[in-house]
């Protein structure tokens, strides 16, 4: 399973981006207010969920845990596809997603693209009580589709953190303060930023994800 994509972007549509892995360009789907935050030549890091299918491998691409989170509930929805969830996420925030759910409201659902009256009535129904913990979790209304550049920085800063050790909580809690501190260019800037927060951070602060 490939879970996280950390690279430079080599080229962006509104839905895709590429990212040189290592030598390898990976196609990630993504919502079009993701990848309008970003431009060609950046370094990102992007929580990534792999779909396999008999004739295709897609990944598709997320800036928090939240995002990633509520797109792998969707997707166990009976008729929701993973496009489908993703154009769930490009329409509404996390935070608004959860709202409609705890409201038994599908009206929200029912405006995005390809999803009917019966899909949008089944969303609310098979993610009630399942998104209450998400919504609240560190970084889920924050990081919400259509966050400030800078907020979307940091939570790629925190991602990469993450996947080298650290836990969410110690990753977010020095990267904040650390970009507040930082210059204009350093703190729109991912590998910048993530310089200077591993600066922060040193090695006895590490610990194990999940710490």
């Amino acid at each position: 399973m490939i879970s996280s994509a950390r690279g430079r972007v080599l080229h962006l549509d509104s839905d895709t981006v590429i990212v040189d892995v290592g030598g390898v360009g990976f196609s990630i789907a993504v919502t079009p207010q993701l990848s309008r935050g970003f431009h060609v030549g950046d370094e990102i890091v992007l929580l990534t969920h792999l779909v396999v299918r008999e004739d295709a491998l897609a990944l598709y691409g997320f800036e928090s845990r939240d995002e990633l989170a509520v797109f792998l509930q969707l997707i166990g929805v009976s008729g929701v596809g993973p496009k489908s969830a993703l154009g769930v996420l490009a329409s509404l925030t996390v935070p608004q997603i959860a709202q409609a759910v705890a409201d038994e409201d599908d009206a929200p659902f029912r405006r995005v693209s390809g999803i009917g009256p019966k899909t949008a009535k089944l969303i609310v129904v098979q993610l009630a009580g399942k998104l209450k913990d998400i919504a609240l979790s560190p970084g889920g209304a924050g990081h919400a589709a259509g966050g400030s550049a800078h907020e979307k920085v940091i939570a790629q800063v925190v991602a990469a953190l993450v996947s080298l050790g650290w836990s969410e909580r110690i990753a977010a809690e020095t990267a904040r303060p650390v970009a507040e501190a930082a210059s204009a260019g350093e703190r729109t800037d991912v590998a910048a930023l993530l310089r200077l927060t591993l600066a922060e951070l040193g090695p006895a602060r590490k610990e194990p994800t999940g710490g």
